[in-house]
């Protein structure tokens, strides 16, 4: 089992804080796997295991206790005296009224509450009502390449160069089932099943979609552009035809819902001159790659909207804000923030000519501030200059040199 550290070092500091800790991310990304790992850390800094009740939403056998009273009463039997508790709750969002219960047991018990869901929106937003200021929300990706590479190495016992596995990496992905399984034909079965059941649970029947085929239009052209500028207009041009018109306001409610499936980001435009949020023109990311690759529809520069895909999922991974920098006359691929730290990216492919290397050192030309400045390709050899630091993909993704 590949210990999650990028999220565990970020949640571990609130294991006994009161604090409601919200873990999200997209179906089948890891969210149980580090919710049992936060159990075995507590078990084994003394925590007795009748203190630790852990609840999966989608096991079967809790089924009978899918409504508020019932999870209510099952926990309050288990809670045996005044000691603190830690409470874990697997998708929640399957227990209607789920966050009453929540607050109810952090109100009236000494208790560190954990819980996932794959809807941030249903999370963040139902929760925030009844506990305003009292939740950490923590976002969890399926693995990044770092992540990906122990699993191979350490559990699967691959045999492969670090090329070989960003090659079948930047092809299928780091869903967990997904990275388990060698042959390529069992691998497009799980990801085809992973992307049904996100469709079908997370936006079709939480969002009650009474037009399940304009969506899936809508879900299969954002996945397939990946790192491509969007609107909802272009969108419903491009889906509409004589037997079937998709408004733009339409495409729009879908393209909230798919983002709070955690399927796709939508990356806001900052002005770096005029230091705001432009509110247009927003890009959108695949969460992985494995989805790309069953859904993608176009050949040219797939390989540059492939790194920057990369890059901008491993920002995320880390824990970074993400914004696209919008310049005087062009933009940068990223600005990521954290808390005082901030720094540039640009990510492409291979510096081919000194064209690829003109466009990529060039975007920075008129950026004056003093935060760190970065070109990511996949080049062997590295050409920085001007103060701009030039790395390769995989030194980055794996912080050899980073």
């Amino acid at each position: 089992m590949v210990k999650r550290e990028l999220y565990l070092e970020r949640i571990r500091p609130f294991y006994e804080s009161e604090m409601v800790k919200v873990i999200t991310g997209i179906r089948r990304c890891g969210k149980s796997t580090i919710m049992k790992q936060i159990m075995e850390e507590l078990e084994q800094q003394g925590v007795v295991q009748e203190h630790i009740i852990y609840l999966n939403f989608e096991d079967y056998k809790y089924r009978k206790i899918s409504n508020p009273d019932a999870l209510y009463e099952y926990v309050e039997d288990r809670i045996k005296d005044d000691e603190k508790y830690y409470l874990f709750f697997d998708e929640i969002q399957n227990v209607e009224e789920f966050e009453l219960v929540i607050n109810s047991f952090r109100a009236t018990h000494d208790t560190s509450i954990f819980i996932t869901g794959s809807n941030s929106k249903l999370l963040s937003g139902e929760l925030a009502t009844h506990l305003s200021g009292r939740t950490l929300s923590f976002r969890v990706m399926p693995f990044n390449f770092k992540e990906f590479c122990q699993y191979k190495k350490e559990e699967l016992k691959v045999n492969k160069t670090d090329d070989e596995l960003l090659a079948d990496y930047m092809n299928w992905g780091g869903f967990p089932l997904v990275c388990r399984e060698e042959d390529d034909v069992n691998k497009e079965v799980i990801l085809s099943n992973i992307y049904d059941s996100v469709v079908l649970k997370d936006i079709i029947m939480r969002n009650k979609v009474t037009s399940p085929v304009a969506l899936e239009k809508v879900l299969e052209y954002v996945v397939a552009n990946s790192s491509t500028t969007i609107s909802g207009n272009t969108i419903a041009a491009s889906l509409s035809d004589e037997k079937q018109s998709v408004s733009a306001p339409t495409v729009y409610d879908y393209l909230k819902y798919i983002s709070d499936a955690c399927i796709c980001d939508k990356v806001s435009r900052y002005d770096i001159r005029g230091k705001k949020v432009l509110a247009y023109e927003e890009k959108t990311y695949v969460c992985d790659l494995g989805l790309f690759h069953i859904k993608k529809n176009r050949i040219k520069d797939e390989y540059n909207y492939i790194v920057e895909t990369i890059c901008y999922n491993e920002l995320i991974a880390r824990g970074y804000k993400v914004y696209i920098g919008k310049t005087y006359k062009g933009e940068v691929d990223f600005i990521a923030q954290k808390g005082d730290e901030k720094f540039y990216i640009q990510a492409a492919y291979m510096l081919s000519d000194d064209s690829a290397i003109q466009r990529e050192f060039g975007a920075y030309v008129n950026i004056n501030d003093n935060y760190p400045k970065y070109v990511i390709t996949m080049d062997k050899h590295q050409i920085s200059r001007d103060g701009i630091i030039h790395l390769n993909l995989i030194g980055f993704l794996l912080e050899k040199c980073y």
